[in-house]
């Protein structure tokens, strides 16, 4: 049930980044069922404690996930070429204190809805709000799980 129902949730999820809640809170009622049968859960019970338990994150918290781990990739080298173009760092014009940030540029965008969708747009904006130790994690491993205990202590104060 994991291997299946998480491999279809993430399966080219960073597309339904910029998608209302109502939308994605259909995703959600499959990744909470799924949770429910694995852990033996009643419905009455919430799922908010199950889904901690099995080391879940909810789908809307997934699709970051995902969007920055292809960032962190695309900056250190690690991701194709052409998602690497997508992303260009901070350069400030003058010695400012936001150039040591390790920040990447925010490009305009005409649409507010399928413009901020973009990942060339979304992926720096979410990574800018990113603290600073996560950013400069060593290895892939390192910041995938800062990345998820960040997300998941995001989660529980309600973000």
């Amino acid at each position: 049930m994991h291997a299946y129902v998480t491999s279809k949730l993430d399966y080219c999820n960073t597309v339904l980044y910029g998608l209302p809640d109502h939308q994605l809170s259909k995703l959600q009622r499959i990744q909470n069922t799924a949770a429910r049968i694995i852990s033996r859960t009643k419905s009455s019970e919430h799922i908010q404690p199950v889904l901690y338990n099995l080391h879940w994150l909810p789908i809307k918290q997934r699709i970051i996930f995902k969007i920055l781990l292809i960032t962190y990739k695309a900056l250190n080298g690690l991701a194709p070429i052409y998602i690497q173009e997508l992303l260009n760092k901070y350069k400030p014009r003058r010695n400012l204190r936001s150039a040591s940030h390790n920040l990447l540029t925010v490009p305009s965008t005409n649409t507010v809805y399928y413009g901020d969708s973009a990942f060339s747009v979304a992926a720096p904006k979410l990574w800018n709000s990113l603290p600073e130790h996560i950013k400069t994690s060593d290895t892939v491993e390192t910041f995938k799980k800062a990345l998820k205990t960040y997300l998941f202590k995001q989660t529980l104060t309600g973000f």
